[in-house]
C-alpha cells in the first residue's frame, strides 16, 4: 500500500507542482467555458486527458515511442495556446455541446503530448522489469486524475464566484481567462529551446 501512495503522490505532485504550471494552465484553458452543470462533459474531458497522458507513458516506458524532449517541451505550450485560442473565438457561443466531440478528440491527443513530456523522468523512477511497470503507471495515473479533479473544481468554483458575485457574463469570463492564458503561454513558446537549433 505504501508503494501505491508513493506513485499516487508523484502523480498528484506532477500536476500540482507550482514550478511546472503548464499542466494547470492546460486544465484551466480546457474548462474555461464550462460550469458545474456541465460536470459530465468536464469529467469526460479530464479523463480523456488522463487516458492520453497514461497511454503516452505506456508507449514511452515500453520503448514503443521515443521523442526528443525539446520538441515535447515546445509542443506542450502549443497545446495550451491552441485550447485557449479555440475558447477565445468560441466564447459565448451556444454550440458548446456540439463541439464537445472535437474538443474530446483534441484533449486526448494533447494528453498524449503532455504524457510524453513527463516520460523521461518517469522512466528513471520505475522498477527495472517490464512486468513491474504497469501497476506503478496506473497508480501514477490515479494521482494525476485526482490532482486534475482538484484543479478543475477550483477553476469551476472561481468561475462560479466571478459570474455570480461579480456579475461577469460567461462570455466575458471566457474571453478574459483565454487572453490571460495566452499571455502566460506565449513567452513559454518564444523562449523555447527549439528556436536555438
Amino acid at each position: 500500500m505504501s508503494e501505491f501512495w508513493m506513485y499516487f503522490n508523484i502523480g498528484l505532485k506532477h500536476v500540482l507542482d507550482i514550478n511546472a504550471y503548464d499542466h494547470v494552465l492546460f486544465l484551466m484553458a480546457l474548462v474555461i467555458p464550462y460550469a458545474f452543470k456541465d460536470g459530465k462533459n468536464v469529467f469526460v474531458l479530464v479523463s480523456l486527458f488522463t487516458i492520453g497522458h497514461t497511454l503516452a507513458l505506456l508507449l514511452s516506458v515500453y520503448g514503443v515511442v521515443q521523442i526528443q524532449a525539446s520538441l515535447v517541451e515546445f509542443l506542450i505550450p502549443i497545446t495550451i495556446l491552441i485550447t485557449a485560442i479555440f475558447h477565445l473565438f468560441t466564447a459565448g457561443k451556444s454550440s458548446k455541446n456540439e463541439s464537445i466531440t472535437f474538443v474530446a478528440i483534441v484533449t486526448l491527443f494533447f494528453g498524449i503530448i503532455h504524457g510524453l513530456g513527463f516520460s523521461n523522468y518517469f522512466k528513471t523512477i520505475l522498477p527495472g522489469n517490464a512486468s513491474d511497470k504497469l501497476l506503478p503507471l496506473l497508480e501514477f495515473a490515479l494521482g494525476i486524475e485526482a490532482a486534475q479533479i482538484i484543479v478543475v473544481l477550483i477553476v469551476l468554483i472561481i468561475s462560479y464566484v466571478v459570474q455570480t458575485f461579480f456579475r461577469f457574463s460567461k462570455r466575458d469570463w471566457a474571453l478574459v481567462m483565454s487572453a490571460f492564458i495566452i499571455g502566460v503561454v506565449l513567452p513559454m513558446i518564444i523562449e523555447s529551446e527549439i528556436w536555438n537549433r
